[in-house]
C-alpha cells in the first residue's frame, strides 16, 4: 500500500472501530425506542378532537365563553403600560386570554369528581391513562333510522362476534355520526340524540373491565336524570364526550393517545384524543409526511378578529 494511503487508512480504521460499538448499541434500540421505530413511526395518526372556539355547542346552563388578547397587568417601563394589549408589532409577541364558562366544553374527559366528589378529579387521574387499545363500536346505521338510538348490550355482542372480545383496559368509543353537524350551536339543544344505555355501560365496565367509554354527543344518554352518567361517576369511572372523526378510524387494531390539562381539583377536562392507526390505514398522517420541526409557515398571519371573537388567519 502506498505511504499516502497507509496514512489515510490508519485514522479511518480507528474511526470505524470507535463507531462500531455505537452502531451495535443503536441497533439494539434501548427501551421502547424499538417500539417507536418499528410501530409508531410508520403509523397513521387521526385527530379525534374538536377545536375549542367561543361559539361551539355547549349546554345553555353554562353560559358563553370568550377569547381575548392578553394585556399588561402592570407597568413595564420602556416596554408597555398597564392595560396595553401585547401585539406582534409593538412587543414582538402576542398572548391570549380565555374566559371559559365551563370545563365541560368541546371534546372532554370527565373525571368521576364531575358528579361524585369522593372520586378522582382531573389532576388525580393516573398517568397510565396515556395510551390504550382503541375499540370503536359503530351504531351509525341505527341512528339514521332512530336519532335517539342508544348503544345496547346486543350491539356489543354483535361487535364481538365480528371482532373478538373487547380487551380489558381498553377505551371504547361509540360511533354515531352525531359529530358531523359540529359546530352547529343547535346541537346543544337538539333532541333526541344518540347515547349509551345503562346496561351497555355496566357490561363494558363490569364484564369487559374497560378503562372508559366515549361518545360523540355532549351527554351520555337522554334519560331525565342522566342515569348512565350518574352510574359511571358514582362508581369511579371516567368518560369521554364530544369525540369526533370516529368514522376515520378502524374498529379494532388502533391505539388512542389521551391528553388533558392538569387543573388542580378540576371536575371536567378539555381533552385531546389521537388515534394511532396501522400504517396501511386509509386515513390519517404519518410522522414525516407533514411539517413538524420546523412547522409550516402560513401565507396569512394570525390576527384577532373582533367579530369571530378569536384569532384567525
Amino acid at each position: 500500500m502506498p505511504i499516502s494511503l497507509m496514512r489515510l487508512a490508519a485514522p479511518l480504521g480507528a474511526a470505524l472501530l470507535a463507531i462500531a460499538p455505537v452502531t451495535s448499541v443503536s441497533a439494539q434500540e434501548p427501551g421502547l425506542w424499538k417500539v417507536y421505530n418499528e410501530t409508531l413511526k410508520g403509523a397513521k395518526y387521526v385527530d379525534l378532537t374538536h377545536t375549542i372556539t367561543p361559539n361551539i355547542p355547549v349546554w345553555a346552563g353554562f353560559g358563553k365563553s370568550a377569547f381575548g388578547q392578553a394585556a399588561a397587568g402592570v407597568d413595564l417601563e420602556g416596554y408597555a403600560k398597564k392595560g396595553d394589549t401585547f401585539t406582534y408589532e409593538k412587543h414582538g409577541f402576542a398572548a391570549s386570554t380565555y374566559n371559559l364558562a365551563t370545563d365541560q366544553l368541546g371534546t372532554q374527559l370527565d373525571p368521576p369528581a364531575h358528579w361524585a366528589p369522593e372520586y378522582a378529579a382531573i389532576d388525580e387521574l393516573p398517568a397510565t391513562y396515556a395510551v390504550r387499545p382503541l375499540v370503536v363500536i359503530n351504531i351509525e346505521d341505527k341512528v339514521k333510522t332512530d336519532a335517539g338510538y342508544h348503544l345496547q348490550v346486543s350491539d356489543i355482542a354483535d361487535f364481538e362476534k365480528k371482532n373478538g372480545r373487547i380487551p380489558e383496559g381498553s377505551v371504547v368509543f361509540v360511533r354515531s355520526g352525531w359529530y358531523k353537524k359540529w359546530p352547529d350551536p343547535s346541537l346543544s339543544t337538539t333532541k333526541p340524540f344518540p347515547g349509551v344505555s345503562l346496561d351497555a355501560l355496566k357490561f363494558l365496565h363490569l364484564e369487559r373491565k374497560i378503562l372508559f367509554h366515549g361518545h360523540e354527543p355532549l351527554d351520555t344518554d337522554t334519560t331525565p336524570n342522566l342515569e348512565g352518567e350518574y352510574w359511571l361517576m358514582h362508581n369511579g369511572f371516567a368518560q369521554a364526550e364530544g369525540v369526533a372523526n370516529l368514522d376515520k378510524v378502524p374498529e379494532t387494531g388502533a391505539l388512542v393517545a389521551i391528553g388533558y390539562p392538569k387543573f388542580g381539583g378540576g371536575v371536567g377536562g378539555y381533552a385531546r384524543y389521537i388515534a394511532i392507526c396501522p400504517p396501511d390505514w386509509q386515513f390519517g398522517v404519518t410522522i414525516g409526511s407533514v411539517p413538524e420541526a420546523p412547522l409550516a409557515k402560513f401565507d396569512k398571519p394570525l390576527h384577532f378578529d373582533e367579530k369571530a371573537g378569536m384569532r384567525v388567519r
